[in-house]
């Protein structure tokens, strides 16, 4: 689990969109709001400057928050996030409080390692491709990773990492395979060289023309 981010936040009482253009606009603040666990929703006012080094920094989209109220903390994670779509400036933040006890469904980054010296790419060049980035994971919040690693090193050409391949810290399932085993899907593939598939078939077809070659020889020897 990764050193938590705090972030400050004012409760908000102007609202409506005038409101938030406003505060957008004019304040460079972020409106937002909090929600779950047992107590009513709170509609927030962030900093933008804060909100926007904090964006910048992987954690801040896959880990837990401690967002700080006017003085008390709530440890929350972010369920939505709205952008501007020229600028891609954060217009609006979603947070869901989280409790110790209760496991929480979160999507963590994806990190690749071994690539380069990766069997199928190495040794006959293959192509690397990324199915995913992101995993979507089941565990308490005490549990939670930062990111989970892929290991590349030993696939070969022709083959994949699938879900259940991929090695998960204690306590951290795979959301998508406990919808069973159709959901296992490829994390990442290396798909085979072209040239190589050419020579496979090439190898074959001398094979095949010496079997015919052969029948045809027993059949004049009968004469």
């Amino acid at each position: 689990m990764s050193e938590s981010i705090t972030l400050t936040a004012t409760v908000r009482t102007d609202v409506g969109k005038g409101a938030s253009r406003r505060l957008r606009r004019l304040e460079d603040k972020v409106p937002a709001i909090i929600y779950g666990g047992d107590t009513a929703p709170q509609k927030l006012t962030l900093s933008g400057n804060e909100i926007l080094k904090a964006s910048q920094i992987e954690a801040f989209y896959s880990q837990i928050l401690d967002i700080s109220i006017e003085g008390a903390v709530e440890p929350a994670v972010i369920r939505d996030l709205q952008r501007e779509p020229a600028s891609g400036r954060i217009q609006h933040i979603d947070f869901q409080r989280i409790r110790a006890d209760k496991e929480i469904n979160v999507s963590v980054p994806l990190h690749f390692i071994n690539e380069v010296a990766c069997v199928g790419v190495k040794m006959s060049g293959g192509t690397l491709t990324h199915n995913l980035t992101e995993l979507e994971i089941s565990c308490l919040p005490a549990n939670l990773p930062q990111f989970i690693e892929v290991d590349m090193l030993e696939i070969d050409a022709g083959s994949s990492v699938h879900l259940s391949d991929l090695v998960l810290p204690e306590g951290v399932t795979v959301v998508a395979l406990a919808f069973g085993e159709e959901r296992d899907i490829p994390v990442a593939s290396v798909t085979a060289r072209r040239g190589a598939i050419d020579d496979a078939e090439d190898e074959v077809e001398p094979a095949a023309e010496a079997d015919s070659a052969d029948a045809a020889d027993d059949e004049g020897g009968e004469d």
